[in-house]
């Protein structure tokens, strides 16, 4: 499994790339974590890799390989859509985040980028995953809402998923990523792209 991981920083994709790297090792899987670009401030782009099977033998995804883009913000994960494989599948939060230029006035936000995911050829899911990580008691679980959401597209048992976050997050906040983990989880089944709408 090949997962992309790609946010502004801030939200939280180190530990979201920590918890898959605890549930594969957890499976009993070969596991490789990168961050292959970003920076570290608040704002800025952060990209994860996160490949684990039987045996990997690098951490990097090259272009049109990756199963899986989880975006914490839409543009954020636009940028990166040609590293999936045909028919792979986008997770990404509806959250707004005005880039730099953007902030500056030199570029703007593009207000289209739903219209552009769903004419590709990709399966994606769009998720207000603020808002649910509201309702779970912390805005700061985005990321968790979002690995529910993923866990929800695979066949891994949901104990194991439950171990690894109690593992990656303060005790005391484990409830509460617990619940986002589980809000995430139960969204509607993903939508098929280029017009075709299909549950999958």
């Amino acid at each position: 499994m090949n997962i992309l991981l790609a946010a502004v920083g801030g939200q939280g994709a180190v530990l979201a790339s920590r918890i898959l790297g605890k549930m594969a090792q957890n499976s009993g899987l070969d596991v490789k974590v990168s961050e292959v670009h970003g920076m570290s401030q608040r704002g800025g782009s952060v990209v994860t890799y996160v490949r684990f099977g039987e045996k990997i033998h690098s951490p990097i995804i090259e272009k049109g390989t990756a199963d899986m883009i989880l975006a914490f913000e839409m543009l954020e994960g636009a940028r990166y859509v040609e590293w999936l494989k045909p028919g792979g599948t986008l997770i990404t939060s509806s959250q707004r985040i005005d880039p730099m230029p953007v902030i500056t006035g030199t570029a703007q936000y593009p207000e289209d980028l739903e219209e552009r995911i769903h004419a590709l050829p990709i399966h994606y899911k769009v998720i207000d995953a603020l808002t649910y990580a509201r309702e779970a008691g912390n805005p700061k679980t985005v990321n968790v809402v979002l690995i529910g959401a993923l866990a929800s597209t695979t066949d891994i048992e949901q104990e194991k998923w439950h171990t690894a976050i109690k593992e990656s997050v303060p005790e005391k906040l484990a409830g509460i990523n617990l619940k986002a983990f589980k809000l995430g989880f139960e969204m509607s089944h993903l939508k098929k792209s280029n017009g075709e709408n299909d549950e999958i």
